[in-house]
């Protein structure tokens, strides 16, 4: 037996008996355009979600790549095979998402969806490290739009072969059997349509950048605590009298960058976001200066593993700790 229906005050509601179907809605000159906009809302969350979740899978393969690159222990030509391969296959599958990304941010959903791109500044990040690591150079703006590209073209081609196979097996009948006719006018504009790509904007770029040099500082901070010396262009990281004989240093790199980013003006938008990545920008070049400094005016005094602390502004107490130890 089913409970009674009651109303607020616990009376019993009566049962009028069943109910009328919905009530049609009435339509006049304007319903259309508010359908029109109904649907253009719909397509949007759609678009927008797809987009979303390839951006958090580029995000996630990309930080994987930078967590791979910091087992690098210096800076050299050619990466170590097993993390070459690593940042290869990652790669591989970032180029899959981009392409089925591309697509989605044409024109002025570009600008759109800009905030839900974010993975790209992420991207930027570990491409630039990969460079850094290899070169000890930064890789510019107009040098790395192409290798995003690139990355994005590779996607389509692995996604597109076996897709369209598949396409041409399941139509090449009808339920009946019989064989369908081909469409030549179809294929033609498919073959002469340019693909879609994603490109690199200025603050993917530079936000990307600002990235980096965090990165550096947790290289630099392993590699030195790991093999005594301060990762650079040769030598053993000790200043030399010779001007023209001192290695090039991470340091080096770090102050360059920082001043580079102090110069740069800010445009009137970005102004949270940019004096909050300039101020984490800051903190990894003084705990970068920090410890050069301190390898060298007392690094005959430490083990070698010592991992010195790197804390901005610490007590004076944690260092006289640290001096009795």
């Amino acid at each position: 037996m089913s409970g009674l229906k009651r109303d607020w005050n616990g009376n019993a509601k009566r049962r009028d008996g069943p109910k009328t179907g919905l009530r049609q809605v009435a339509r006049n000159a304007y319903t259309p355009m508010f359908e029109s906009l109904r649907d253009e809302l719909d397509e949007h969350h759609d678009r927008r979600e797809r987009i979303v979740k390839a951006s958090r899978d580029i995000t996630a393969l990309s930080k994987k790549i930078i967590f791979s690159l910091q087992r690098v222990r210096k800076i050299e030509s050619q990466l170590p095979a097993n993390i070459q391969a690593e940042v290869d296959f990652r790669l591989t599958e970032i180029a899959k998402l981009l392409a089925t990304l591309a697509p989605e941010v044409q024109g002025i959903n570009r600008y759109r969806y800009a905030r839900s791109l974010m993975c790209l500044e992420e991207l930027v990040e570990a491409l630039t490290f990969a460079h850094y690591l290899r070169t000890q150079t930064l890789i510019s703006h107009a040098d790395l739009n192409p290798v995003v590209e690139d990355l994005t073209g590779r996607g389509a081609d692995s996604v597109a072969g076996p897709a369209s196979e598949d396409a041409v097996m399941a139509d090449a009948s009808d339920d009946t059997g019989k064989p369908t006719p081909p469409a030549p006018a179809m294929a033609t504009a498919t073959a002469t349509t340019e693909p879609a790509t994603v490109s690199l904007t200025q603050d993917d770029y530079l936000y990307g950048v600002f990235d980096l040099t965090g990165e550096m500082m947790r290289f630099a901070t392993t590699s030195t605590a790991l093999t005594g010396t301060m990762a650079g262009s040769g030598g053993d990281g000790n200043i030399q009298d010779n001007e023209a004989e001192r290695p090039r240093t991470i340091v080096h790199d770090m102050h360059e960058l920082g001043t580079f980013f102090e110069m740069l003006p800010v445009a009137p938008g970005n102004r949270f976001q940019w004096g909050k990545k300039l101020e984490v920008t800051r903190q990894s070049v003084q705990k970068v200066e920090r410890l050069g400094y301190d390898r060298i005016i007392r690094g005959s005094e430490r083990p070698k593993g010592w991992i010195p602390d790197l804390s901005v502004g610490g007590d004076p107490a944690g260092g006289q700790e640290d001096e009795l130890e």
